[in-house]
């Protein structure tokens, strides 16, 4: 009986999961709000335009498949539990680790441009 209650739970909270990443990925290509984009603590990277279009796509296809996953489950009841619970997971998952991906590859790369910058304005105290 647990498990049944848990079930609901997980299928419900994909509601407002599915919301959130739909609404990214609205805010980004209509809106052009880049304030969500390629996050690291919570801040987006100096180039966010230049990664707004893969979070976007991420956001977009996360929120459309779990969309799915619920309209499959509650209206058509199309999906055995197993199918629709690994299907959710796996977007989940699939979602937040390459979300983390594409805000440490931005920070990093806007590391490494601070850095050259550095290097650049110490070459040219040096030699100027």
């Amino acid at each position: 009986m647990s498990i049944y209650i848990l079930n609901w739970f997980f299928l419900l909270a994909l509601v407002p999961v599915a919301f959130i990443w739909l609404r990214r990925a609205w805010r980004i290509l209509v809106r052009r709000d880049f304030s969500e984009v390629a996050l690291k603590k919570g801040m987006p990277p100096p180039d966010a335009e230049k990664y707004a279009s893969y979070e976007m796509i991420i956001n977009l296809v996360s929120g459309v498949v779990l969309v799915g996953v619920l309209v499959s489950v509650l209206v058509f009841q199309a999906l055995d539990r197993e199918d629709w619970v690994a299907l959710a997971g796996s977007t989940l998952w699939i979602k937040l680790f390459l979300s983390f991906a594409l805000g440490r590859h931005a920070h990093g790369n806007a590391a490494m441009l601070a850095e050259a910058g550095k290097k650049k304005r110490a070459e040219k105290l040096r030699n100027g």
